[in-house]
């Protein structure tokens, strides 16, 4: 091939250094030139043939093959290894061992020859080139399509959905699959949903003066309709201005976010305002349940006697006790798996993310496992015809 770097024969090498030798009269580059060697190739053989001879020191030609050959071993033993390391990995439903190893040399030929690969799997390539031609079967074509919806509504959950609720989503689109099999074709795709963040920094701070109203709850969120339970808490996102913190209350029924407010600052008209929302929102019957921690906000004269307004009972569980207040603290983990990883340069930039995340996702779209996988939206409406039939 043109330009190429000539290859020589130990022969042609041994030559043309007894030409040098036997040429006092010349000099080493004269010779390289003639023989159309570069000088430097000639000097290096000159070398070797002194220490193959006994006299210079460093490996003779016999040794530097050697060392030549048992890297060369080397570098196919780690090959091997590395083969036989994935193919612990595979998953291998009993009597499909030969597919799954084809499906191996698939995905690793670009990095090791298939003959190798074929050699430690223990499969013939003419085995491994059948499967590969020949077409797709039904069911992986049917995976094909079905995996291609999973990454679509896994994009719309926003990375946050797991297989139970994919699943449950596809069901809700007419498409009849078990969820073993999506959380197969999840897994196979690396989707997964959002890992829960770590335990939030507590805003809660008690008025050691103030008179808790009682826990009226006691840990039993289970409503019997919609606006008989509503649980509220404050929590905060992080921006490069400082903290923005947000009151919301939820409907223990559908778990839907009734009211909410956003603000810099943890004065009781952050709550005032969430409560204002719900109340303009919903409209409650008198004897609902407000229920929250004893943080001071909530505590505050002025806050109580807006529920008493509204003919609103209040309830209190203990300061710093997640469970008394379990369903608030499953939203906060919800909206921190989500909202909580990004680093906001302004307030404003969370305030707008916080807002699209509660109305356009979480209350509308966002399936929970507590509803039979429906949307708080989805179970609301669901509640209310259900009623007009009755």
């Amino acid at each position: 091939m043109p330009g190429a770097t000539p290859r020589y024969t130990p022969e042609f090498r041994a030559e043309a250094v007894r030409l040098v030798r036997s040429s006092p009269d010349k000099s080493i580059v004269q010779i390289a030139t003639e023989l159309g060697i570069s000088d430097s190739s000639l000097h290096n053989w000159l070398k070797l043939s002194e220490i193959d001879a006994g006299q210079r020191e460093g490996l003779t030609t016999e040794e530097r093959e050697e060392l030549r050959r048992l890297r060369k071993e080397n570098k196919v033993l780690r090959q091997e290894r590395e083969i036989l390391k994935k193919r612990r990995g595979l998953l291998r439903p009993r009597g499909r061992e030969s597919v799954s190893s084809y499906r191996l040399i698939d995905a690793e030929k670009a990095t090791h020859p298939v003959s190798m690969l074929c050699r430690v799997l223990k499969v013939s390539r003419s085995g491994y080139y059948a499967w590969r031609d020949r077409p797709p079967s039904k069911r992986a074509t049917e995976d094909a399509a079905l995996t291609e919806r999973i990454r679509e509504i896994h994009h719309r959950s926003r990375g946050t959905y797991g297989y139970p609720r994919v699943h449950a989503e596809l069901r809700a689109l007419g498409v009849r699959c078990s969820r073993k099999r999506v959380a197969r074709l999840m897994r196979k795709d690396g989707l997964q949903g959002c890992m829960r963040g770590p335990r939030r920094k507590h805003t809660t701070r008690q008025d050691p003066l103030a008179i808790p109203a009682p826990d009226l709850v006691e840990r039993n969120f289970a409503a019997p309709a919609l606006n008989r339970i509503w649980t509220a808490d404050i929590t905060y996102v992080s921006t490069d201005e400082g903290f923005l913190y947000l009151a919301f209350i939820l409907d223990v029924y559908s778990r839907k976010v009734v009211g909410w407010s956003m603000a810099s600052h943890l004065r009781s008209e952050l709550v005032a305002a969430a409560l204002e929302m719900a109340l303009r929102r919903r409209n409650p019957p008198a004897g609902l349940i407000h229920h929250s921690d004893r943080g001071v906000q909530y505590t505050a004269l002025s806050f109580g006697k807006k529920l008493e307004k509204a003919g609103i009972l209040p309830s209190m569980g203990r300061v710093g006790s997640a469970l008394d207040n379990a369903i608030s603290e499953s939203f906060v983990s919800t909206l921190k798996g989500e909202i909580g990883v990004n680093r906001y340069a302004t307030r404003q930039a969370a305030r707008a993310s916080i807002f699209e995340f509660i109305e356009s996702f979480y209350n509308r779209v966002r399936r929970h496992s507590s509803l039979g996988y429906l949307s708080p939206y989805e179970y609301e409406q669901a509640t209310m015809e259900k009623a007009i039939v009755v």
